[in-house]
């Protein structure tokens, strides 16, 4: 793995921590692959039995890095080969065959707010949030959010979030169905979470995942086509453009 996604084995346990804390855990190409690459070895280790996600530093993620966004409006090949990472990074999560607990230390923004929203049970820090500000860039939203969200609040609710990329509080999201809790210290919820599922039977605890988790799959695969190839499209508006443009001058 890329050095950008840290994994730590304790036993059955891993721990699994977005490693980039001096730009907010924000999303560059290694650590696209390296989230491209992770669940489906995780899947395939059996040694493995659940994992828990968090983010080094102040943040979960941030989402896109502003850098990052501006190469892949200008690199066909790239941007080719991201759509394809980001298809993985969905369905990797969807099929994952242990359960993927989040632990949201701090803002989890973009691909950040995608890959809580993928995962099987939620933590999240008292000043935690949530947000999917691709439309507000100039993206189509084809990852995580717009995909599960109406399966998870009501369609009303999830056109405002994705349509204005508006923060979601943390006691929020627990409202709307978007996390489990909120606690003082997301990681150690969510370590004290795996705990108990390791001492449930593995074979029930996967089973019953996979269960679930063909509703959501059958979900995603309804609208995964169109969302990636929209936004593949959207990677090649000048709105997109001026917008990164004026991002990057403000940092």
């Amino acid at each position: 793995m890329p050095d950008e996604i840290q994994v730590e084995a304790d036993g059955p346990l891993r721990i699994i921590t977005l490693n980039r804390p001096e730009e907010l855990n924000a999303v560059n190409d290694d650590l696209h692959v390296g989230l491209a690459r992770i669940w489906n070895r995780l899947s395939l280790d059996p040694t493995a039995r659940v994992a828990v996600i968090t983010g080094a530093g102040k943040a979960f993620s941030a989402g896109g890095d502003f850098t990052y966004i501006k190469e892949l409006s200008e690199d066909v090949e790239l941007r080719t080969k991201t759509i394809i990472d980001g298809r993985e990074i969905v369905m990797g999560m969807v099929r994952c065959r242990i359960p993927v607990i989040a632990a949201v230390n701090g803002p989890a923004v973009g691909l950040g707010c995608s890959v809580v929203a993928l995962s099987d049970i939620v933590y999240m820090g008292e000043k935690a949030f949530l947000a999917d500000p691709h439309v507000q860039v100039g993206l189509v939203a084809a990852d995580g959010g717009p995909l599960v969200w109406p399966m998870q609040m009501s369609i009303l609710q999830a056109k405002e979030y994705a349509l204005t990329g508006a923060r979601i509080p943390a006691q929020k999201a627990v409202e709307l169905g978007l996390a489990n809790h909120v606690v003082a210290d997301p990681l150690a919820e969510a370590l004290g979470a795996a705990t108990r599922i390791l001492e449930l039977p593995q074979k029930a605890v996967e089973s019953t995942k996979r269960i679930l988790n063909m509703q959501l799959e059958h979900q995603v695969q309804i609208t995964l086509d169109y969302a990636t190839t929209a936004e593949e499209l959207t990677f090649g508006t000048p709105e997109l453009t001026a917008n990164i443009e004026r991002l990057l001058q403000s940092k």
